[in-house]
């Protein structure tokens, strides 16, 4: 079993960033990531665009050079994994996390590939693997899909997209401009405010041309093989369909933190308890950091207002290694 000083959990980012600090202090570390270099980004939709300025996605103050003043997906896996492998971080990855128990004063951590000990840890896991649910029958059938990748798979198919959020505005408007027959399933009164401004006027302008249809105020009840069923306000409508992609947001994997021991709040944000001042949790020597840090509110925490954890984390973790040293 071998010993390591700082194990950071999840490659993405901001596990990254913590990598940086980690060598920067001359502490030894490792990052198990368990897909591949910044995992959700590779698995974004390929034609992505983010909502941030290429610079608010910087790291360790190393330029991000993109073609347009907001970067693409493809544009941000250039720029991690040239950090990734011109700095020579130590990171394991296709290597999934199973466990971690803490005894005494040291971690125990147990992947699907071998075990490792550690005095510290960081827990940047993100929030993109686990899809928020509709809870409705049928949505365990194969043409019901949590993520969206190409707008090319949909073309010529009627499709039902669930949600009025960036991702479910992009793939909308992607799929139609593909040849998709779009129809949008929106629970709220109206397109998401969050949706990125200069996106917004565009799939608005589209479905009151009526190029693709929108239904408001509306609830998926059942979706079938060859037909979904909607409520709205003015009862039920049976929708004939090929594919939906329920795109509905994505959270954290609480149990995974739970089974490790950090509180959660009692409320339906089950906000993870730490400190702001250092982010360590209720457990000694572990810390997070990133967008798992917000909870249910997954809206919080970003890449350009969560890149300082990785200077606060290591502050605080090289402040006691020295004090360890006395």
């Amino acid at each position: 079993m071998k010993h390591i000083d700082l194990i950071i959990v999840g490659g993405g980012p901001i596990g990254i960033a913590c990598g940086i600090e980690a060598k920067k202090n001359g502490i030894n570390y490792l990052i198990i990531e368990k897909g591949p270099i910044v995992n959700s980004l590779f698995n974004y939709p390929i034609n992505m665009q983010f909502f941030s300025s290429s610079e608010k996605l910087e790291i360790d103050d190393i330029p991000f050079i993109s073609k347009e003043a907001k970067p693409k997906r493809n544009e941000a896996l250039e720029y991690y994994r040239r950090i990734v492998t011109s700095n020579d971080l130590n990171i394991h990855l296709f290597e999934k996390v199973d466990s971690i128990k803490k005894h005494e004063e040291i971690f125990y951590i147990e992947t699907e590939k071998q075990q490792y000990t550690a005095s510290f840890m960081i827990v940047a896991t993100g929030f993109y693997d686990i899809p928020n649910t509709i809870d409705v029958p049928g949505e365990d059938l194969p043409k019901v899909s949590h993520y969206y990748k190409d707008p090319h798979f949909y073309a010529k198919q009627k499709l039902a997209i669930v949600g009025a959020s960036n991702s479910a505005v992009d793939a909308a408007l992607e799929c139609y401009r593909k040849g998709a027959e779009v129809t949008m399933i929106v629970r709220g009164p109206e397109i998401g405010k969050r949706v990125k401004y200069w996106v917004r006027p565009d799939i608005l302008n589209r479905i009151e041309e009526g190029s693709i249809k929108a239904f408001y105020n509306a609830t998926v009840k059942e979706i079938f093989p060859n037909t979904i069923n909607i409520t709205v306000p003015e009862g039920d409508v049976n929708i004939e369909n090929d594919y939906v992609l329920a795109l509905t947001g994505y959270k954290p994997n609480f149990r995974f933190l739970q089974n490790i021991g950090i509180h959660l709040s009692n409320d339906h944000k089950l906000y993870p308890k730490y400190e702001e001042e250092s982010m360590e949790t209720n457990i000694k020597n572990l810390y997070l950091a990133g967008v798992i840090c917000g909870g249910m509110d997954t809206h919080v925490w970003f890449i350009e207002n969560s890149r300082i954890h990785a200077k606060t984390i290591l502050k605080s973790i090289t402040k006691k290694i020295n004090l360890q040293s006395i």
